[in-house]
């Protein structure tokens, strides 16, 4: 269970102001006096003043006696005054109306919110009225989140809240001005952000324009998205964000870019079977045979180009089919499943035959340069889970136009070796003395809730290899390591200006 309050969330540092700022607008500020006190901003306030009706109200309310009907003078704490003022009504000077439920509330308490700071401030016609109705038009407000943001009005003590509750709540508080109510809101969905609420969050930030928030539940998607698949994660994530999520040059990728198309398989089966239940180990042999037999109905038509399908293109557009099509076993899967448009493939096969060519023919070396927005749009990107301390050898993908890198993980230190033994020289015959490769490599670990707990990357490099050489990417002797550990790089195996070629022209095709 989360908590808006002291026990989840910090008390308000100075600094808190400035988490603040840096989420939404400023709006006019000044300092609300009353009976009820609370922590506030001494340099941003959502509330304006609302001293005309405070002053007409302070017999009734003076500041921290109430008198009762018999006349004694009571001590007026946070819980009297939620349970006896918001609660029960008691005392009540104004009603508020909206989605068909009605609260008997006090104005100077109501005075805690912007909005109604607004409303009852100066001349306003609101402020002699005795009902108020709210039209409220935002489909994430309900009546327990407006029940909740009222009630906190009345409250200085700690008050819980399930996580997935906060975006109501935050939706409720901005449509009332409440400012602590929304800073402890923002710091809530930063710390509570996991497969259950990243979803909701990253809309919410989206929708009030909580710009940190909305980064911190992106970046954990693209952290968590293939490392910790999760079938109600999947159901979860819409076209729009599934689209960025594909195309990020940042997306922590296991294995490699035909794994990234076989997580789409799924996703794609689940928002077109959101009933279906089970594990991340039924889903998808659960979706290859529903897909296959879609196709026995639909014949000679591709699934992406059915009514059903055509939805789904824009997201399967991202996939660099360059890193899919190097391989025999990926192209098969490809193929068989009959999901991609046969121009798409058609336009990939030839554009990489191509690049081989010019490869061949010009002596292919390598990236001599790195232009970082290139590099991260046209790289390949993989990936690798190291379950327990050991020495580790591995290789991503296959011919790479001539390169066979293998990689080497030690607890000590991770190692790129061009693999070129005798058996390999016959097979690889284009084999150039020097070789050069740009990547990214970078290693990582989570904690149970999906944060990173450790990460470290060589950044952008280019690397001269010899044949058979070996050469230290990165040297691990001093870091504690903590398993399983994650292993990610982005690769350029040919020169940009080949890579450039045959990516346009296959985006070319495929966007016609």
């Amino acid at each position: 269970m989360g908590l808006i309050g002291s026990r989840v969330l910090r008390c308000w540092e100075p600094d808190s102001v400035d988490l603040l700022q840096q989420e939404y607008s400023a709006r006019p500020s000044s300092h609300i006096s009353g009976s009820h006190k609370r922590k506030e901003s001494s340099e941003h306030d959502l509330r304006p003043t609302c001293d005309s009706h405070r002053s007409e109200n302070q017999e009734e309310y003076p500041q921290e006696f109430l008198s009762t009907s018999d006349g004694k003078r009571v001590k007026i704490t946070s819980e009297y005054a939620y349970e006896k003022l918001f609660l029960n009504g008691e005392n009540s000077d104004i009603k508020i109306s909206a989605l068909g439920k009605v609260w008997c509330l006090h104005k100077i308490y109501l005075c805690h919110s912007g909005y109604f700071a607004n409303m009852f401030g100066g001349s306003s016609k609101e402020l002699h009225k005795n009902m108020i109705e709210l039209d409220i038009n935002d489909k994430n407000i309900d009546v327990q989140s407006l029940h909740f943001v009222l009630g906190s009005l009345y409250r200085d003590e700690c008050i819980f809240m399930e996580p997935f509750k906060v975006p109501n709540v935050l939706a409720t508080a901005f449509l009332l001005q409440v400012e602590n109510l929304i800073k402890q809101c923002i710091e809530t969905m930063k710390t509570t952000i996991n497969a259950t609420t990243v979803c909701g969050y990253f809309a919410a930030a989206e929708t009030y324009g909580l710009d940190s928030v909305r980064a911190e539940c992106f970046e954990w998607l693209l952290h968590n998205l293939m490392t910790h698949p999760c079938v109600e994660l999947y159901k979860e994530i819409g076209l729009e964000l599934m689209n960025l999520l594909i195309s990020s040059p940042d997306l922590l990728v296991m294995q490699v870019e035909i794994d990234i198309y076989t997580m789409l398989k799924q996703w794609m089966f689940l928002h077109l079977n959101p009933a279906w239940k089970g594990s991340m180990k039924e889903l998808l042999a659960n979706a290859n045979n529903w897909f296959s037999r879609n196709r026995e109905c639909i014949g000679n038509i591709t699934f992406l180009d059915t009514e059903e399908g055509i939805t789904f293109k824009p997201v399967f557009k991202n996939l660099r089919f360059q890193h899919i099509f190097c391989g025999l076993s990926a192209i098969r899967v490809i193929e068989q499943d009959f999901l991609i448009p046969s121009e798409w493939l058609s336009s990939v096969y030839k554009q990489q035959w191509f690049t081989f060519l010019k490869a061949r023919r010009y002596g292919e070396i390598g990236p001599r340069d790195i232009n970082e927005t290139e590099f991260e749009r046209y790289s390949m990107r993989c990936g690798k889970k190291i379950i327990k301390d050991g020495r580790y050898i591995w290789k991503w993908s296959g011919y790479n136009f001539g390169f066979p890198l293998h990689v080497i993980f030690t607890s000590h230190c991770i190692i790129f070796k061009q693999n070129t033994c005798n058996q390999l020289r016959e097979v690889y015959s284009t084999l150039q003395p020097l070789r050069n490769i740009a990547f990214r490599l970078t290693l990582v670990s989570f904690d149970v809730t999906g944060r990173l707990s450790f990460s470290k990357t060589t950044g952008y490099k280019i690397l001269t290899l010899k044949n058979d050489e070996e050469r230290v990417i990165m040297k691990l002797d001093s870091i504690p390591l903590s398993f399983p550990l994650y292993i990610f790089c982005n690769f350029l195996f040919i020169s940009l200006e080949n890579t450039k070629n045959c990516q346009s022209c296959t985006l070319d095709n495929i966007n016609t």
